[in-house]
């Protein structure tokens, strides 16, 4: 009786010591160069490869960012946007870099406004951009003219981008809640006689406030008002007091839920240099908000792991090491929620040229739920979902 007792007891203990083999086993058959890490909840490193070796992470730098900002920022916190009307109903608008500037918000934004300031012809509209440096550039996005990574402001709309269509001569919004602009409309007659698609702003951020200023000049004239005047860039007079402040609508934590699933470059580094703003005071700038991620990092004993140079991951002098991002992770834990969830697992992917990684939280049958790393030098984005599967069968 003893004796069978034993030796289900033994093989009991076996039993996951060979599906830790197994993973490891599976892991290297499939990309023996790959880097791979899988921790349990106590820290025990349960697959180990090329773990040491520093790695570009892509857009999974966007999870040290989600959590620097819930450290800094908190999880409800809004951004804002404020209105200012002097006697000669000029209306005066400074920006807060709100990163969801949208139609829609917009669209709830301007009769509010109007109800503040009256519905009296507006003599003007001046843009105050002066909270973020006029010459402000993320390393990386100047070799890209992708929607998504679009030049960041203090004041813009719609992501800094312009989504309409042309068809001969005429050029229409690409979407119902979006009105065209004369600016819209010059921008899309220059690209050719047909065509749709949505535009990045990137080349000069005076145009990137024109279109922000046509547009909500647009969403005030569909709430009631009129806006008689020019459209110009200044700042807001001394003593003026706002007539309204506009609070985003949705809190930080359902912002990172856009960015982590949608991975917007634009959205990414508007929240991480409102890290620097906030701790520090504006104007923002990259080098206050690499400072405040450097001290966070460093109270954590991530300074040497973990290196920044902008917060969406579209830089390649990013640099990670696996242990850094997991450790991370661990401190992300409370928020793992706001990852993409899927078979299984939470997760944010990082797509480069020559760079494919992943990393997030995996529930295994052995191991319970076990924070993971994987980064690939290859264009095979299916591969590191096979390690992971690899990770999770194994463990």
């Amino acid at each position: 009786m003893w004796s069978h007792l034993l030796v289900l007891a033994c093989a009991l203990l076996v039993l996951p010591a060979q599906a830790l083999a197994g993973a490891k086993e599976k892991v290297a058959a499939l990309a023996p160069s790959g880097l791979v890490l899988a921790m349990d909840e106590k820290g025990n490193e349960l697959v180990v490869q090329n773990a040491d070796k520093p790695f570009v992470p892509a857009s999974v730098t966007k999870i040290v960012t989600a959590w620097l900002a819930m450290e800094i920022l908190g999880a409800d916190y809004r951004f804002e946007t404020r209105f200012y009307l002097d006697d000669d109903r000029v209306l005066y608008i400074r920006g807060g870099g709100d990163p969801f500037l949208v139609s829609e918000e917009l669209a709830q934004l301007a009769p509010e406004l109007v109800a503040a300031i009256g519905k009296k012809p507006l003599s003007g509209i001046v843009l105050d951009a002066s909270y973020y440096p006029s010459d402000i550039r993320i390393p990386g996005i100047e070799d890209t003219k992708e929607a998504y990574d679009a030049l960041n402001s203090a004041l813009a709309v719609n992501f800094n981008t312009i989504n309409a269509v042309r068809k001969g001569k005429t050029v229409s919004s690409a979407e119902p809640q979006t009105p065209i602009t004369p600016l819209a409309i010059s921008l899309f007659r220059a690209r050719g006689p047909q065509g749709r698609g949505r535009i990045s702003l990137t080349q000069d951020p005076a145009v990137g406030l024109q279109y922000a200023g046509e547009l909500i000049a647009a969403f005030i004239e569909r709430a009631g008002d009129s806006v008689k005047g020019k459209i110009s860039t200044g700042a807001v007079p001394k003593g003026l007091e706002p007539a309204y402040i506009h609070r985003q609508s949705r809190t930080l934590s359902k912002i990172l839920v856009e960015l982590l699933v949608g991975s917007n470059n634009y959205i990414a580094n508007q929240i991480f240099l409102e890290i620097g703003g906030h701790r520090l005071g504006g104007p923002v700038s990259l080098q206050k908000s690499l400072q405040v991620a450097n001290e966070m990092l460093g109270k954590q004993g991530l300074a040497e792991s973990i290196h920044l140079e902008e917060g969406s991951g579209i830089s390649r002098g990013n640099r990670f090491t696996a242990r850094g991002l997991a450790q991370l992770l661990h401190l992300f834990q409370p928020h793992a929620t706001l990852l993409r969830r899927g078979d299984g697992a939470l997760f944010k992917t990082g797509t480069g040229p020559g760079v494919r990684t992943l990393a997030g939280y995996a529930d295994t049958s052995n191991h319970g739920r076990v924070r993971f790393v994987i980064s690939l030098t290859s264009n095979d984005s299916a591969m590191r979902f096979r390690l992971l599967k690899a990770i999770q069968s194994g463990l």
